[in-house]
């Protein structure tokens, strides 16, 4: 079995898991609802709205998660994934925050040439996250993903 089964098959075991957990929620929500009174009705009201939460959340985050994958593989098969082989790191393993800090600046200025191409979007993203900002990495990788689809479509 290769990674990406392996990796498929875990999300489908953890989506199922969370499936069951989100029915059994449900069900004591409505349980509450039907025994009646001001207290058990606000609860299972309450209990009711978190697995509308959490499929919402599963499904943004396993959406985001096949999107960046997509963008990956098309930045790899272009040959444009950023190489941080060479890059000195940290006894954790994460790229040391000096090397992190110029690869950001050398990304950044490319992106500056062109901020509308959604390969430059990606790779400033990885840069964002090598160099430990994940709110701007994230952002940045939404921005490459809504410039993709405009570009395929």
């Amino acid at each position: 079995m290769n990674k990406a089964t392996k990796v498929l098959l875990t999300i489908g075991v953890m989506v199922l898991i969370l499936g069951f957990y989100f029915y059994l929620l449900g069900t004591r929500g409505i349980s509450l609802v039907q025994t009646g009174g001001p207290v058990n009705i606000g609860l299972g009201i309450g209990v009711l709205l978190l697995p509308i939460i959490g499929v919402w959340i599963v499904g943004a985050t396993l959406k985001a998660g096949f999107d960046h994958q997509h963008l990956a593989q098309r930045v790899d098969d272009e040959g444009l994934e950023l190489d941080v082989t060479d890059l000195p790191r940290m006894p954790s393993g994460r790229i040391s925050r000096e090397a992190a800090d110029e690869l950001f600046q050398t990304i950044k200025a490319e992106w500056e040439k062109d901020p509308d191409n959604w390969r430059n979007s990606y790779r400033l993203a990885r840069a964002y996250d090598y160099a430990g900002d994940r709110g701007r990495a994230r952002e940045t990788m939404k921005r490459a993903v809504a410039l993709e689809r405009q570009e395929s479509s």
